[in-house]
C-alpha cells in the first residue's frame, strides 16, 4: 500500500519526539521496532499548528471508531501516550502497532498495518473526539 502525507500537529510531534529521544537513552530501546515506526512516520508527517489540523484527523488524545476491513468488527480507541495507556479502558499508546498506524490519518482513510497477529487492514469511521476541535489545544 502507497503511504499517503498525514497531518500531525506540532505540539504531538514534539512531545512525540521528546517520548523518542527518552527512549533512545535507554539501551533496552534502542532496536524496538515499535519505535523506529514511530519515527517513520514522524519523518513523514506535514506538521501543522493545533488550529490549523483539520477536525477529521487523528491527533493525541482522539476518541477514534475504527472498522476492521477484514471482519468487519468496530472498535473505539482513544490514542494516548505510553504512561496513559489502558486497554481495558479503551486508551491505546502510540506505541502499540494500531496506535502508530491511525496517527495523522483522517476519518474515512482505510490503513494497512502490520501488528503481531498479522496484517491488518482498518478504517476510520468516526472521530466522535478531536483535542483540537473541541478546542482542547493542551492535551
Amino acid at each position: 500500500m502507497k503511504k499517503r502525507m498525514i497531518c500531525m500537529t506540532k505540539y504531538d510531534v514534539e512531545r512525540l519526539e521528546e517520548l523518542l529521544a527518552i527512549s533512545a537513552n535507554d539501551a533496552k530501546n534502542r532496536n524496538r521496532q515499535d519505535l523506529k515506526d514511530l519515527r517513520d512516520e514522524l519523518g513523514r508527517a506535514r506538521i501543522l499548528e493545533p488550529k490549523d489540523v483539520p477536525p477529521t484527523v487523528v491527533t493525541m488524545n482522539s476518541r477514534v471508531r475504527l472498522r476492521d476491513a477484514d471482519t468487519d468488527e468496530i472498535v473505539e480507541y482513544t490514542l494516548v501516550f505510553p504512561n496513559d495507556s489502558d486497554f481495558d479502558l479503551g486508551r491505546i499508546s502510540i506505541t502499540s502497532s494500531v496506535g502508530t498506524a491511525i496517527l495523522g490519518y483522517s476519518v474515512g482513510d482505510t490503513i494497512e498495518w502490520d501488528v503481531p497477529a498479522g496484517r491488518r487492514r482498518l478504517k476510520i469511521e468516526a472521530l466522535p473526539y478531536q483535542p483540537e476541535k473541541a478546542g482542547d489545544y493542551h492535551l
